[in-house]
């Protein structure tokens, strides 16, 4: 594809929509989309040719390679595009896609003139170090580029110039360790210092790994370089433990998240198994998507109930969580519950207020403990729970009153045991299969860069690697749908109701998708 001309895009066929003259006033950085025959749009990427049309290009280094030579057909062609949606109805709008990753024949940098760097931000996720060792590798292996800095500190670091030159050597097994070489950080995108900083230290290719915040910072940072005019390619790497990206298949690490969290659930029911009445409680990641909880319960089969933010579901009376533990207790003698970090938010705001605490809304207290002490509350009548009031009177003193109804209701002690190992998941290394994910983006991510694209996001669409712009991974957060037939899957591995009642459940019907 010809990207030489800014105001008009051909492939084969298809014509992207014309931009308003050069006398009419012009949004700065409206999206890039080709419509094509048969309701075929492609959501493009920007590439620094729409701001720098003389460029001259250079042939790919992987011509020549000699691993890459037996391969055939390995150069992506330039019109391929890959779908956003692989499901569609007989005679339905072929809909949107995104350019597909992979080498090009033609590259927009020689090896020589490369200065990169890379960029951790937010917080910890099993891969990032795989992600950072393929990326310096593919840049020296793959385009003979010798300048990598890694920038330590997230975007705080372009402030301090607190950096440090990465090598094949240097990056040789840190893909063994967890955490992230570069060290990381929240906040600080700071688009106009950055750039000052990048501009002052020749970088002309800028790697950021991180999450929804972190890649809001990289489209402030694109924005600031086109308009400077200056030949960079900003390049992003999608993060979150909790799979919360929208528009790609998963994000890495999420695999691995779910294999670690096994061994939480496992020590839950063993020790829920070994005790009369026993309850164990795992809290895991999930602020506002309950991914991790609902594909973990699922691998598992042990857990009997688990709990997502997607989810509503309320305690007391009939069709409720205490009357379903009860249930579940009278039937196997203990049960496994899973929650998010998110679920039953409302629930514990409102418990909140009664207690007159204050709950900050942008932070997730601990609901594994808070749900915790409620069941306590409900079901236990030894002399510990009241020691447990006594210690903890701002969570619990709504409950007093009920006490002595519960005793004498339910005839019931428990065991509960409260395990939460968020931090233990999110700092370990990844598993083989994310391992090879991780390699993959990385690849696909230099690839991008180096032809030139900026401004774009990696990721893997329907199992093909995509360039996908920055704005649609920004526009929302991936969610799990609860009317959607994973859940159902979920639902009758665990054979817990639903919590819903039949109003939600018809209102929801339009969020339907296939699965």
């Amino acid at each position: 594809m010809d990207h030489s001309n800014p105001k008009l895009m051909f492939c084969n066929g298809f014509v992207e929509a014309p931009l308003p003259s050069d006398t009419a006033p012009v949004a700065e950085f409206e999206p890039k989309i080709v419509y094509g025959d048969d309701g075929f749009v492609l959501e493009d990427v920007p590439h620094l040719t729409d701001y720098l049309h003389e460029l001259p290009t250079y042939a790919n280094p992987l011509q020549g390679h000699p691993a890459y030579t037996v391969v055939g057909q390995y150069f992506v062609h330039d019109d391929d595009a890959v779908a956003e949606k692989v499901i569609v109805h007989s005679g339905s709008p072929r809909g949107t896609h995104f350019r597909r990753a992979g080498a090009r024949q033609r590259v927009y940098f020689e090896s020589e003139e490369v200065k990169a760097c890379i960029v951790t931000c937010g917080s910890l996720c099993p891969g990032i170090n795989t992600v950072i060792r393929e990326i310096v590798c593919g840049l020296y292996n793959m385009y003979g580029v010798k300048r990598v800095w890694g920038i330590y500190g997230g975007y705080k670091g372009f402030h301090s110039r607190n950096t440090t030159s990465l090598t094949p050597k240097a990056v040789n097994d840190i893909h063994k360790r967890g955490g992230t070489l570069l060290e990381t950080s929240r906040g600080g995108h700071d688009a106009r210092r950055i750039v000052d900083s990048i501009q002052d230290r020749g970088i002309n290719q800028v790697y950021i790994i991180g999450g929804d915040e972190t890649h809001k910072g990289a489209s402030e940072i694109f924005q600031e370089i086109r308009r400077r005019g200056l030949k960079v390619s900003v390049a992003g790497i999608p993060r979150s433990i909790d799979n919360d990206i929208p528009v790609i298949d998963r994000s890495f690490g999420f695999d691995t998240a779910v294999e670690e969290a096994q061994r939480a659930i496992n020590s839950a029911h063993a020790e829920a198994e070994s005790a009369a009445n026993g309850i164990g409680v795992v809290k895991l990641m999930g602020r506002h998507s309950g991914f991790i909880a609902m594909y973990a319960s699922l691998a598992s089969r042990d857990v009997d109930c688990c709990l997502i933010p997607e989810s509503p579901f309320y305690l007391e009376g009939p069709g409720g969580l205490f009357e379903y533990i009860g249930k579940r207790l009278r039937e196997n003698g203990h049960m496994v519950i899973v929650i998010a970090e998110g679920a039953g938010r409302e629930l514990h705001c409102r418990d909140a207020q009664f207690n007159n605490r204050q709950v900050d809304s942008r932070i997730s207290e601990d609901v594994g403990f808070w749900m915790s002490a409620k069941i306590k509350v409900y079901f236990r009548i030894e002399i510990l729970i009241c020691m447990h009031i006594l210690m903890h009177p701002d969570y619990l003193v709504c409950d007093f009153c009920l006490l002595d109804h519960f005793n004498r209701q339910n005839k019931m002690g428990i065991s509960l045991k409260y395990i939460d190992p968020t931090y233990m998941i999110g700092a370990i290394p990844c598993n083989a299969a994310d391992r090879v994910y991780c390699t993959l983006l990385a690849h696909s991510v230099v690839h991008g860069a180096m032809a030139g694209y900026t401004g774009f996001a990696v990721g893997s669409v329907n199992g093909r690697h995509a360039y996908i712009p920055l704005n649609r991974i920004l526009e929302k957060q991936n969610k799990v749908v609860i009317t959607d037939r994973m859940w159902a899957r979920l639902l009758s591995s665990t054979n817990q109701p639903s919590f819903l009642w039949p109003e939600d459940v018809v209102g929801d019907k339009g969020n339907e998708k296939t699965t």
